[in-house]
């Protein structure tokens, strides 16, 4: 029995380099720069339509990231986007606009901890390990209405 001829066989993705980038054997992710353009050097996907309003990230570092993301995405903040970040470090006031954070009360975190740490050592009852502190908004540039509520 006579075969058929076969097309040509096509490299492997990763072989052509077209397929996704390699990976850390560590952690499992890809540690190249990523810029506007996506993680593949492709054009970044459109931002889906109606796109968010605000963002909140867990710490001012990650939400300058977010603000030099929007910018690069063609967005203003926080004309089009309202960001906010977690920490109030010095970041969050040194760039602009300057960053709308939830300030954490790091002196008082610090105190409550040696003084709990220093009962538990002296062999005291501890009577919570629950504590809340405030975590004043410190409202600053990042943030505004969203658009559709501007007057």
């Amino acid at each position: 029995m006579a075969r058929e001829p076969q097309p040509p066989r096509r490299p492997h993705r990763r072989a052509r380099g077209d397929g996704p980038p390699p990976r850390s054997r560590a952690h499992g992710r890809d540690h190249r720069a990523h810029d506007a353009r996506g993680p593949h050097g492709r054009p970044a996907a459109p931002v889906p339509y109606p796109r968010p309003t605000a963002l909140v990230a867990f710490n001012d570092k990650t939400a300058a990231g977010a603000i030099r993301a929007a910018r690069e995405a063609g967005l203003t903040v926080p004309g089009d986007l309202s960001v906010t970040g977690f920490d109030d470090s010095e970041l969050g006031q040194s760039i602009t606009p300057a960053l709308t954070t939830v300030r954490q009360p790091l002196e008082e975190m610090g105190r409550m901890a040696v003084s709990l740490l220093v009962r538990l050592v002296a062999g005291h009852a501890v009577d919570t390990l629950h504590v809340e502190l405030a975590t004043p908004l410190v409202v600053r540039d990042s943030t505004a209405p969203p658009p559709a509520c501007r007057v």
